[in-house]
């Protein structure tokens, strides 16, 4: 089974950002979500504390599936959390297609790669806490459709017009097409977002991989 999980996070890209790309490199590469989870409410929590995620990944109908993921930082954005569930995930089959840096990892990845990955991440994280990364690319402000967002796109996909899904979800015609194209629903729901292509993906990981710096006596 193919499957995708999308993580809100204040310090990253936002939701929509992640559809819009999940979307297309599912057309793309002619793959069919069967199961998704848009998840709103973890932000930058432990898995400890984040059991619906935890029960969605470890569903047994997941197992030796394919998981779609925007970049490694949906899985956690705390280096422990995403090491245990890196390792189980793949310890249960599942391949992972991370889209942004163009990687896929499973049980036959090349381990540089994977740690190169964990190690940008490590790196991006140190930059959130200096502050020196502004506001992400795709954050946007709540809206009141935002707990609709699933059901929407679903109907979107579906060929249902703006006007038939405000009528099923008893809301304002004028307020969700309003919604609708500021998130560029209708994209997520065909997948015609244009995906970035990345040359040499697991060279240029590998690359970013920092080793500890010595400070030499003078």
């Amino acid at each position: 089974m193919v499957f995708s999980y999308l993580r809100s996070d204040s310090h990253f890209s936002g939701v929509y950002e992640q559809l819009k790309l999940v979307s297309a490199y599912a057309k793309k590469h002619d793959l069919v979500v069967e199961d998704e989870m848009v998840d709103q409410l973890s932000q930058n929590s432990r898995l400890s504390e984040r059991e619906d995620a935890v029960r969605y990944m470890r569903a047994p109908e997941h197992q030796n599936g394919t998981l779609l993921i925007y970049d490694l930082w949906v899985l956690s954005s705390n280096i422990e959390d995403v090491v245990q569930m890196l390792s189980c995930l793949m310890k249960n089959g599942i391949e992972i297609h991370l889209i942004k840096p163009s990687i896929v990892l499973n049980t036959q990845s090349d381990i540089i790669v994977a740690l190169g990955l964990v190690d940008q991440l490590r790196q991006t994280i140190q930059l959130v806490e200096k502050k020196v990364i502004g506001r992400p690319k795709g954050s946007r402000s709540s809206s009141k459709f935002d707990p609709y967002l699933e059901e929407i796109i679903h109907m979107l996909r579906e060929g249902s017009s703006v006007s038939e899904i405000a009528r099923k979800l008893k809301v304002s015609r004028s307020s969700l097409k309003d919604y609708i194209e500021s998130r560029e629903l209708k994209e997520v729901a065909t997948g015609s977002s244009v995906l970035e292509k990345v040359e040499n993906a697991e060279a240029s990981i590998i690359e970013t991989i920092e080793c500890p710096h010595v400070n030499e006596k003078e």
